[in-house]
């Protein structure tokens, strides 16, 4: 009985273990041998599931032991270790791994749906031993064990239960000098759930997560025996958080655009080489709407709700044009690093604020499309934002002629979910509706069998039903045509995602997605010299669809103004602004009256207006012979004189008149 309890004690000491109490000097000291093993990359010292754990960034941590250390077990093994996972990684990958390009050693994974698996190479094949998807819930610790026995079984246990066990015929095969790596893959590889493999980019990925206790056993340790090992630790609550886009703690509670640095979480931001101010934050007064430019939407800009539900949209696309066909499709989505991709703030007063966005359109394996052979240049677009108090956004969107080629696609409306948020949590069942400016409307729901899955229509507005107050809208011109579909699934590709692949399908909650893909629109295309542009009308706010409607038929309709005053002449009004154009001839600025001619087919809704060489203080505004507070009024001082920006918070189905008083 001595004997036995004796054996059984001694079956219980691992031959190697990573507790990760002592770290220093980016080494982790494996106990049971002393050897220091190297840690690359981004980590943190953190609790663990007792005393100290190694926080891993999922994108460049990994603990490598030199292979000629390993301790190889035998005819029979046993490895355990606690995992907690803040998101799927994005492929199989290794907890521990001993494997070999020759098909040779083990390795314990964990998969991209929360799968957990014990592998073997046996007769140079990997014999697996797997659990069933979403088996590792995320910001929980579990532990996972795996017991091989030579030509008998493998046995994987999850929380001190067997979940899988797999019978062997032979026995497995240890690599000679490879390393045994901890917390990455070996080589490089695709992420699960591709759409277009051409279109991706192998490449190095790892667990984002915090590991702690794994230990190898030379004994296939019983049943039992794991369970004591689960049940002798008091697993606590890991220091993992639930992970959201950005959020804007502190909303400023005026209207502007502001330069910032946005967060998302430690291991993802300590990726950026980037110092403060690299993103840019638009807030309203009255409305906790925001407009965000930031990193990890490639600058592509997104309307976020008063509860933080987000609205993004596609940039200028291209594909398919001979050898680069095998490339996939480019745009800005692909440019993780943003590369070819900035912001920045043009004008930025109380009546208007304008952001430019450059990008040039980009492929996963980082090349721009069609550069010339003489020059080198490619496709660059200049995306202007004319934004206004009233949570509006004209979008300008411009190119140079023939730098595009022939397959393109302008716009595409690309709703976000945060982590962990549904479909259906963002969205009504009656997720969008769309109109056109005769107000016909037609609403588009999730279920596929209430309407085709794919048709398309004449419509020039559209507004998403976000469970929010606000909810986001575009209005196109007159001529525009919209593609309307569904696809539930999603796709996590973008934003945020550093994988280099264009396309992957999001299987699992775990990360921020893209959904829908819809509606698509072809909006009218205007020349301007050597350049192209089309433009729409954008913001987020509580209109109802009538409403949108009328705002939408101010700018496309934009009732005619008359001027009179000393040296003042009207240029019209200018669409891709929303503004009306008024420029001072004379000196001195004097006192100007204009006119908006306002009716149910034009209505006044919010009008600005634009006075070049103003040159003086800001005025006092009357509106039909009252003096008005509610007017913004801002100074844009530039080269060749000041240029004043009036906005009016006005909305009218008939004449306005307008004093501006020095």
């Amino acid at each position: 009985a001595v004997l036995a309890a004796q054996q059984v004690s001694n079956a219980q000491i691992p031959v190697m273990v990573w507790d990760f109490e002592n770290i220093k000097n980016r080494s982790t000291i494996e106990s049971s041998t002393g050897i220091a093993d190297t840690i690359e990359g981004n980590f943190e010292w953190v609790d663990g599931v007792t005393g100290k754990g190694l926080r891993l960034d999922g994108f460049t941590t990994r603990v490598i032991r030199n292979g000629e250390e390993i301790t190889k077990p035998g005819t029979a093994f046993t490895i355990e270790a606690w995992v907690s996972l803040g998101e799927y990684p994005l492929n199989w990958c290794p907890v521990i791994t001993t494997e070999s390009d020759e098909v040779k050693g083990y390795r314990l994974m964990i998969g991209p749906y929360g799968q957990v698996s014990f592998q073997t190479a046996i007769s140079e094949q990997w014999i697996s031993c797997t659990s069933d998807n979403k088996t590792i819930p995320l910001r929980k610790w579990i532990h996972i064990a795996g017991v091989y026995t030579a030509r008998k079984e493998m046995v994987l246990y999850v929380n001190g239960e067997p979940v899988s066990n797999v019978k062997i015929f032979g026995s497995l095969t240890y690599p000679l000098k490879n390393n045994c790596i901890i917390g990455m893959v070996t080589v490089p590889g695709r992420p699960s759930n591709t759409i277009r493999t051409w279109g991706t980019v192998e490449a190095h990925y790892g667990l984002d997560g915090i590991i702690d206790g794994i230990e190898v056993f030379d004994v296939a340790l019983s049943a039992d025996q794991v369970k004591a090992n689960f049940l002798k630790v008091n697993a606590g609550v890991p220091d993992i958080k639930p992970r959201k886009l950005p959020v804007i703690e502190k909303n400023p509670g005026r209207f502007g655009a502001f330069y910032t640095k946005l967060n998302y979480y430690p291991g993802w931001d300590n990726l950026w080489p980037v110092d403060k101010d690299p993103d840019i934050v638009v807030c309203f007064e009255k409305n906790p709407v925001k407009l965000i430019f930031w990193r990890g939407s490639r600058y592509g800009p997104a309307w976020v709700s008063e509860n933080e539900n987000w609205m993004g949209d596609q940039s200028l696309e291209t594909w398919g044009n001979g050898e680069n066909d095998i490339e996939g499709c480019f745009e800005h989505m692909q440019d993780r690093h943003c590369r070819f991709s900035s912001v920045r703030i043009i004008e930025n007063t109380d009546a208007r604020a304008v952001v430019h966005w450059r990008y040039a359109l980009v492929s996963a394996h980082d090349h721009t499309w069609m550069p010339d052979p003489k020059t080198g240049w490619e496709c660059w677009v200049d995306e202007y934002y004319y934004i206004y108090p009233d949570g509006s956004a004209i979008r300008k969107v411009s190119w140079n002629k023939g730098s595009t080629g022939d397959a393109i696609q302008y716009q595409e409306s690309l709703p976000f979910t945060q982590p962990g948020q549904r479909n259906q949590d963002l969205l009504e069942n009656n997720y969008v509706t769309v109109a056109d400016y005769d107000y016909n409307t037609r609403s588009v729901s999730v279920d596929l069998l209430k309407q085709p899955a794919d048709w398309t229509g004449k419509y020039t507005v559209q507004q998403f039903n976000f469970k929010s107050q606000n909810k986001p809208f575009i209005c196109f011109e007159p001529g525009n045509e919209m593609w309307v579909r569904w696809i539930d699934i999603g796709y996590n590709h973008y934003p945020v995602n550093q994988a280099r692949s264009d396309g992957r399908w999001a299987k699992t909650l775990d990360r921020p997605t893209h959904i829908s893909s819809s509606p698509c629109s072809d909006p009218v295309i205007h020349e301007n010299e050597n350049r192209l542009y089309w433009i729409g009308l954008y913001g987020m706010n509580g209109m109802k669809m009538n409403d949108l409607i009328s705002f939408g038929r101010s700018w496309a309709f934009a009732p005619e103004i008359s001027v009179s005053g000393k040296g003042y002449i009207s240029n019209g009004y200018d669409k891709t602004e929303r503004c009306y154009l008024l420029e001072n001839n004379s000196s001195k600025a004097g006192k100007v009256e204009l006119t908006i001619k306002g009716s149910n087919d034009s209505p006044v809704i919010d009008p600005a207006i634009r006075v070049k060489n103003w040159n003086s203080n800001v005025p006092k505004i009357l509106v039909n012979g009252k003096v008005t507070s509610n007017a913004k009024v801002g100074i844009n001082r530039k080269l060749g004189g000041n240029d004043m920006l009036i906005f009016i918070p006005l909305n009218k189905k008939s004449p306005v008149n307008i004093t501006i008083l020095p």
